[in-house]
């Protein structure tokens, strides 16, 4: 896309001068143009091929997540793929397919909302999505399955809620007529946006990608939203990631977010304002989530207690970060099941929007929220929470927090979130990390892959 943008709207027109070049002279001139014009055109052509056809895709299926320090460094390792397109849609449409559509979007419960989830086989998404389906909302997924990491782990995901009776349409949030086709088939009361380019440092490898999903994908999926009939709420992922190099704690959503440590947290402060535009201009009611370091079962294989578990489990060494001054590296670790509680409240809380077709028909609402833990906890005391349940001793290599978005610190004020939509964390670090380390166990080991062990 970042090459298409510099083609000009209209091509600049040639002139000949007659006065200073014979007509023959001028003629070979015109000619010699053409060759340059025609090279030219050949070599900005290649350069779109290549940019579509080797481009990595963009719009993660994984939830966002706030910590830099919880994404591996090597994380390069789960992208198996470079030549992965950055639009992947399979094939859609036809009666079978609807009807796939409509049976997972069909509200089954007395008040019960027509919810689409993007980014369903995602950590977060994936949860919301079951938790929607068991109070009997009507829940369609989509996602497009990207390799960002381990595909096979989304596939698992999806097969899970699939036995749930929840349907992912397979695609990309940038396919506008995907988009508008299932809004034809379904008249959704609600979007729960989850599919996002996760990670901080993976931005220095690949940031066109942060850009064509949590930018150019939001807005896509808005300009959708807003030509709604009967324009649907709309919650979505923001980031902790916000906060930037701010150093007032507890982070509040009173405090400035003009000061983003990554270009994904640029992308999420991008968002925000974003979703001010269009509530602005449409009237469509969004409300945004500031999720703070989520973890639990069927979480991101490069999130630091994933990892750190595995290599953990098979004796390798795992970076501990300290900041300056042998400064304690810590983070706001939220689990799952929390975080899918403040997800639904702010479902339920969500007011319709107000526009219709396009078209604003009076104020609606616009409202951002921490999800967090309240309780930031040190890297170095969740590898000692391991240990102990692991039964195994880590190999801790202490090393200087790196340049490269990551940041010391998070820590969440959730009093807004407390009083608008009800939310009190209740898992604490060791509990939850018990809960995800029995899944682990039973996910990887030869009996129990692909279980539901949560």
């Amino acid at each position: 896309m970042s090459h298409l943008d510099h083609t000009p709207s209209t091509p600049g027109k040639f002139k000949m001068d007659k006065s200073a070049y014979p007509y023959h002279g001028g003629r070979l001139r015109w000619h010699s143009s053409l060759a340059k014009l025609t090279f030219w055109s050949f070599v900005f052509i290649g350069i779109i091929f290549i940019f579509f056809y080797r481009s990595p895709s963009s719009v993660s299926s994984s939830s966002s997540s706030s910590s830099a320090t919880t994404t591996t460094s090597s994380s390069s390792r789960f992208h198996s793929d470079p030549s992965r397109r950055s639009l992947r849609t399979s094939s859609w449409g036809g009666p079978a397919w609807e009807k796939k559509v409509q049976t997972s979007a069909r509200i089954r419960s007395r008040n019960g909302f027509s919810v689409l989830v993007t980014g369903a086989a995602g950590f977060v998404g994936t949860h919301v999505s079951a938790a929607l389906k068991r109070r009997g909302d009507g829940v369609l997924g989509l996602d497009n399955f990207n390799d960002y990491y381990d595909p096979t782990l989304k596939r698992a995901r999806q097969e899970l809620l699939e036995r749930s009776g929840v349907f992912i349409v397979e695609g990309d949030i940038n396919d506008a007529a995907l988009l508008k086709k299932l809004f034809q088939v379904v008249p959704f009361t609600h979007v729960m946006h989850l599919a996002a380019q996760a990670g901080v440092r993976y931005a220095m490898q690949n940031p066109s990608s942060y850009v064509h999903s949590n930018v150019a994908g939001f807005v896509s999926l808005l300009e959708v939203c807003k030509e709604a009939t009967s324009q649907p709420a709309i919650v979505w992922a923001s980031s902790s990631s916000v906060y930037g190099l701010n150093t007032k704690v507890p982070f509040s959503e009173k405090d400035k977010t003009d000061q983003p440590a990554s270009l994904y947290a640029a992308t999420k402060k991008a968002g925000e304002e974003i979703a001010h535009t269009y509530n602005h201009i449409y009237g469509l009611s969004l409300t945004g989530l500031r999720f703070f370091t989520v973890y639990g079962p069927w979480g991101r294989p490069d999130m630091a207690y994933f990892f750190f578990t595995k290599d953990i489990l098979n004796g390798k060494s795992i970076p501990i970060f300290e900041g300056e001054n042998h400064g304690t590296v810590a983070r706001d670790f939220t689990y799952i099941d929390d975080i899918v509680k403040g997800c639904l409240g702010a479902l339920d809380t969500a007011q319709k929007s107000t526009g219709s077709g396009g078209k604003k028909k009076g104020p609606a609402q616009l409202r951002v929220f921490n999800l967090g833990n309240t309780s930031p906890v040190p890297v170095t005391n969740l590898v000692t929470i391991l240990e102990r349940i692991l039964k195994v001793k880590a190999k801790r290599n202490v090393m200087k927090l790196p340049r490269n978005g990551d940041v010391q610190f998070t820590h969440a004020n959730i009093s807004l979130a407390h009083r608008e939509l009800g939310y009190k964390p209740t898992t604490d670090l060791q509990a939850g990390l018990k809960k995800f380390v029995r899944w682990y166990l039973n996910y990887y080991s030869p009996a129990g892959k692909k279980a539901d062990a949560r």
